[in-house]
């Protein structure tokens, strides 16, 4: 075996397990800390890839270590993207699901105060869809990927029923 196949297998090691780390620290930071970057995200992100970088490679400060630990993480972000497209309920894990925060004109204020959206937020994302105020909404949504997304009744087909989460949600506010 090649001299250094133990401490590039520990790179491998410990690249794996540092990315998983970051990737579960993301996924706990909440859709709108991902879906939009601030001054402050973009520090922190840079940071922590300095952070974490002497983590992954220890004492290698190798070209063979770098490239390690890069097709490493490479790897690692290939396998979590095929495992989302086959598995749903990984899918879920690794983004999470989308928020319903306006039904019917209705803010609902549980589900902004848990995504951490503030009416600010909301209605500069109502802005952004040419919808005048929160009463002119029949549905607005915090994706995975962070932005809202908001329907006017007007975009809505008064044939189409509601899904059966709306109905539990509504009785639920």
């Amino acid at each position: 075996m090649y001299p250094g196949g133990r401490v590039l297998i520990e790179i491998v090691l410990r690249t794996a397990t540092i990315y998983l780390f970051v990737l579960l620290g993301v996924r706990l930071s909440g859709k709108r800390e991902v879906g939009q970057m601030t001054p402050f995200d973009l520090t922190l992100l840079l940071l922590l890839s300095n952070a974490v970088q002497n983590a992954m490679t220890g004492p290698d400060n190798s070209l063979a270590g770098g490239v390690f630990a890069a097709a490493t993480l490479l790897l690692m972000n290939y396998g979590v993207a095929e495992a989302s497209g086959l598995n749903r309920r990984f899918r879920k894990l690794v983004q999470g699901q989308p928020t319903l925060l306006v039904h019917n004109g209705s803010v609902m204020e549980s589900h902004m105060a848990r995504e951490h959206v503030t009416m600010d937020e909301l209605q500069r994302a109502l802005r952004e869809h040419g919808i005048g105020g929160v009463k002119d909404v029949a549905l607005a949504v915090l994706e995975v990927d962070g932005s809202i997304s908001a329907l006017k009744y007007d975009d809505i087909d008064a044939k189409v029923q509601p899904h059966p989460r709306l109905r539990f949600l509504q009785k639920h506010q």
